[in-house]
């Protein structure tokens, strides 16, 4: 953290966001599955590791998903998914292998149109593969196992550490932003019938609700 970062953000606040990091891992053991989801972010990280688990031969079809949000338009004016693709092509993996769902605007949209996608193409997997975000593991198999619950569901992100995540971000205040947010979703989305109930651990909540508290809260979702 930069010296102006480090008296806006405590140790304290640090090591709760580091705690909420880690619970949003699923801590799956990447394997062989029938197929593969890339989930549509801001990170560019989802697209190269899936590149980098297609080389290691876990599986043979990769979906891409994803259109455009606030917080990606101009970063990727022509959709995640879109842009994904493109790198994940200069990484070396073949056109044949990707498939495009350029239209998902939430993560419940990511699985269910990439699920129709797999389907037009003849492909009804058995096991997904979903790669993300570090911090959206959790929430992505929430939903997974809500909207496609006959699928066995393993997840996957770059093997990143906190600080090493926030340092390619470059904004703390943002990453734990978003790591509220996310958990806000963990805990509310089952209510609305858009995810499976997660367990969350009272340390865990407790750092939620500090973390909240002081203002992390750019990424809620208000009532």
């Amino acid at each position: 953290m930069t010296d102006k970062q480090k008296q806006s953000i405590t140790e304290d606040q640090w090591q709760d966001a580091k705690l909420i990091w880690d619970y949003h891992q699923m801590h799956h053991e990447p394997r062989s599955c029938d197929v593969a989801i890339g989930l549509g972010s801001h990170d560019l990280g989802v697209a190269a590791f899936a590149a980098q688990l297609y080389r290691a031969g876990l599986f043979a079809t990769l979906v891409f998903s994803g259109g455009n949000s606030p917080t990606t338009a101009a970063r990727f004016p022509r959709g995640e998914a879109v842009h994904f693709r493109e790198h994940a092509l200069e990484l070396r993996v073949p056109d044949e292998a990707i498939l495009l769902e350029p239209n998902a605007g939430n993560t419940g949209q990511n699985i269910t149109l990439s699920r129709e996608v797999l389907a037009a193409a003849g492909v009804e997997p058995q096991s997904v593969l979903l790669i993300s975000k570090p911090y959206m593991e959790r929430r992505s198999y929430a939903t997974a196992r809500k909207l496609w619950p006959e699928v066995e569901v393993v997840c996957a992100s770059e093997p990143l550490e906190f600080d090493d995540y926030v340092k390619a971000i470059g904004d703390e205040k943002l990453v734990i932003d978003m790591l509220v947010g996310d958990l806000q979703r963990v805990i509310e989305y089952p209510k609305l019938g858009f995810a499976v109930e997660q367990e969350v651990p009272g340390e865990v909540h407790a750092a939620y609700e500090r973390l909240l508290g002081a203002g992390f809260d750019s990424r809620i979702l208000k009532p």
